[in-house]
């Protein structure tokens, strides 16, 4: 497992103004990715500010629900080789409904309500394909509303970046 900063959505924080970074608040998340344990003083240092003014800018990003510290597991290094995301077609339930079952499989790493042809896409690891067959003719096929499955297996990822918002 290695840590990570994840950047959310920025949201309302104090007075309904939205929390907009400054540069040193974007040099504090860049280093706290490279390491997210590195001390305060450290970050202070390769920051060029003060410890103090590092913990403040961390506790208003947490606050603003801007920014966290959590830790990552890096899949492959875990053995999962196998990357799937499936589309799924909801039949006599509501996707909210099967989404939040299939999301109690341990397999299921992501489950996103959709637009287009499919009502829900899951995110699944898997260490082999017999690992895979077995999730999908046992354990998603006890999932009630399931009317169709689309899976597409990742041959590549190219770019994974899910601790950091893009800037616009």
């Amino acid at each position: 497992m290695t840590n990570s900063i994840e950047n959310s959505n920025p949201v309302k924080g104090g007075h309904g103004a939205a929390f907009a970074p400054d540069d040193l608040d974007e040099r504090i998340i860049a280093l706290l990715r490279e390491d997210g344990r590195m001390p305060t003083r450290d970050v202070a240092a390769r920051a060029n500010t003060s410890p103090a003014t590092v913990r403040k800018r961390i506790r208003a990003m947490e606050a603003a629900g801007f920014m966290r510290v959590v830790a990552v597991t890096d899949f492959a290094a875990a053995g999962f080789d196998l990357l799937i995301a499936i589309g799924i077609e909801v039949e006599n339930r509501s996707a909210e409904a099967v989404g939040l079952d299939l999301a109690d499989l341990p397999e299921v790493f992501a489950v996103n309500l959709t637009t287009g042809p499919n009502d829900l896409e899951i995110l699944v690891a898997a260490q082999s394909f017999e690992q895979l067959a077995t999730f999908l003719h046992k354990e998603v096929s006890r999932v009630d509303g399931i009317g169709r499955l689309t899976p597409a297996l990742t041959v590549d990822v190219r770019k994974y970046v899910s601790e950091q918002v893009p800037r616009l």
